[in-house]
């Protein structure tokens, strides 16, 4: 033992010497990476704002800045009735979220409502169907003159009719599709809640209703507010449901009103930009909001000592909770999907009678072979996977090192790395879009009109999401099994590779898994910055719905489904492949 205490002495020195100048270079190295996908396109996006010139033609001249766009702006009154209709939109959209998600929380979690995984399912599904999907298919259902439901409803004599052509058929379209983001939070604040506060109003002689009106709803307030305000971000920065349900009625959004300034002739991008810049301020605000109201407040209650949630007994009022439960999963998921195959394979969406409607001569594969022989079909398609595929590598090696740096490392400004990866939280994907397209156009290197540059503008969209899901597992592993690694005389790489990865393999898969996901279906970025070559799935499924033919676009969205629950199918199994097992499992 004495004959090895020299060369331990020696290697602590210089292990030390080493970690001197190589955590700061490599968060150097990260900073720069953010900066080139986060700051930089940030910074040009204003830049555009505050100059006139044109960055295609002329480039940028940044000798002429000027607020001239944001007056412009400003002294528009359709800058305004478009501001006005989003926070309408979004903030009725919003409320519904609230209702359902909550309601489905306390449903599952704190109720004894039979079937409660099937309950719990139908509150996540509509996070698998994009929004350009979720709005054709309620255009189909919900026209007022060809909608499905209008046609049966007047078949059938029943005096039924609705338009969702209208601000109330966006809010009902943004709530529904968007009150999971309020049920994860909720239902996860609800699962960590003592039970002995309800249970100490309901022995006071509080109705159920009450306990949870006065109790349980006001101690879960910061995931309410939480899942509240994330709504309404998300759906601030969404372009295919009111592309789809308010452009027919001309209600202008926000963000296609920033699509349709860069359609005119000749296009308008640094009004675009401004009007761009004003979005992401309003989400911004909403972020800060958010921080501000939860701050200074305590909403403890996890102690120390154990609890075992107890279940309230509804009685006969479980049956009706299940009831609403399957209402739901009918509205949200049936319906829709219904109409979309009906509108794929029937040849002619008019409806003559009830009977009609059963008639297999009327089905057919017409739509789905029209859209095959359009070559862009199976461009855009092989092209979603190839950006997926980079998107899901590229970001996940990206957020590993993100999340393995603020979490566990102590390298020098991990603070400033942090907050630069949650700046895009306050930053919708129609202004990401707007923002590399002015970072980029202009710059002879080539990246403009290429996949990676949808890419990188994934990546950056994601990142917040993407870190936090990482993060999550990384803090599960405790870490005195990297100081043992790091006694054997095993290097930081060594035990990142060899302890940390393996263990944090399930938190990796899902990272890579949501990432793969959200840049198949994501559109507003994709709109400014693809081109006839790097044409993607989201993009032409709304080709197909603005050239008019349904059926066509409804047999694209039954693919786009398709291929999204086979993705989710496949690395759910892979996730399950690789969950660690053993003594070092963390739960």
């Amino acid at each position: 033992m004495d004959a090895q205490a020299p060369s331990l002495t020696v290697a602590i020195p210089n292990r030390h010497a080493e970690r001197r100048w190589l955590p700061a270079a490599w968060s150097g190295l990260l900073i720069a990476i953010l900066g080139f996908l986060v700051l930089y396109p940030t910074a040009m996006l204003l830049i555009g704002a505050l100059t006139t010139t044109n960055p295609v033609v002329e480039g940028f001249h940044f000798a002429d800045l000027s607020i001239s766009n944001f007056l412009t702006v400003a002294t528009n009154p359709n800058v305004g009735a478009a501001l006005a209709n989003s926070m309408i939109a979004c903030g009725g959209g919003t409320i519904v979220a609230v209702v359902i998600g909550l309601s489905f929380a306390w449903v599952v979690v704190r109720t004894n409502t039979p079937w409660k995984g099937l309950i719990a399912s139908a509150g996540m599904l509509p996070l698998f169907v994009p929004p350009l999907v979720a709005g054709v298919a309620w255009s189909i259902l919900g026209s007022p003159k060809t909608g499905l439901l209008n046609l049966l409803a007047a078949k059938a004599g029943i005096p039924f009719h609705i338009d969702l052509y209208t601000m109330p058929g966006m809010i009902f379209v943004f709530g529904i599709y968007y009150a999971p983001y309020v049920y994860m939070f909720t239902a996860a604040a609800l699962k960590n809640m003592d039970p002995s506060l309800e249970e100490a109003a309901e022995i006071s002689g509080a109705s159920a209703l009450r306990t949870m009106a006065t109790v349980t709803f006001p101690l879960i307030l910061p995931a309410i507010i939480s899942g509240m305000l994330l709504s309404f971000v998300v759906m601030l920065g969404i372009y295919g449901v009111p592309a789809v349900l308010g452009s027919p009625a001309n209600i202008s959004m926000l963000t296609t009103y920033i699509f349709a300034l860069t359609a005119w002739s000749p296009p308008l991008y640094n009004t675009a930009a401004a009007v761009a810049v004003i979005l992401m301020i309003v989400t911004g605000f909403m972020v800060w909001l958010q921080q501000k109201v939860l701050s200074g407040r305590s909403y403890t209650t996890v102690a120390g000592k154990a609890f075992r949630p107890r279940p309230l007994n509804l009685g006969p009022w479980r049956f009706l909770t299940l009831a609403m439960a399957i209402v739901y999963l009918i509205v949200v998921v049936i319906l829709p999907s219904i109409a979309l195959f009906i509108a794929a394979f029937r040849k002619f969406l008019f409806i003559r009678d009830i009977p009609s409607l059963f008639d297999a001569k009327q089905y057919g594969w017409q739509h789905f072979i029209k859209m095959f022989d359009n070559p862009l079909t199976i461009t855009s398609i092989v092209n979603s996977l190839k950006v997926g595929v980079i998107t899901a590598v590229v970001g996940g090696i990206l957020a590993f090192a993100i999340g393995y740096t603020v979490t566990r490392s102590r390298a020098p400004w991990r603070r400033i790395i942090d907050i630069i990866t949650t700046i895009p939280v306050a930053i919708p994907g129609l202004v990401i879009g707007v923002a590399y397209l002015w970072a980029w156009i202009g710059l002879p290197i080539g990246l403009y009109g290429t996949l990676w540059i949808l890419a990188f503008a994934f990546v950056a969209r994601f990142m917040p999401d993407t870190v936090k899901v990482l993060s999550t597992s990384l803090m599960q592993i405790h870490r005195e099994l990297e100081e043992a690694a790091w006694i054997c005389g095993r290097s930081t790489v060594g035990t990142i590779t060899s302890i940390v990865l393996p263990l944090a393999r399930p938190g990796v898969v899902a990272a890579m898994t949501l990432l793969f996901i959200l840049a198949i279906r994501e559109l507003g970025s994709s709109l400014f910055l693809y081109s006839s070559g790097t044409m993607v799935m989201a993009v032409q499924l709304l080709g197909y719905y603005e050239g008019g033919n349904i059926g066509i676009t409804a047999a694209f969205s039954l693919v786009q489904m398709v291929l999204l629950g086979v993705l989710i199918t496949i690395t759910n199994r892979i996730s399950r492949g690789s969950t660690p097992t053993g003594p070092a499992r963390t739960g």
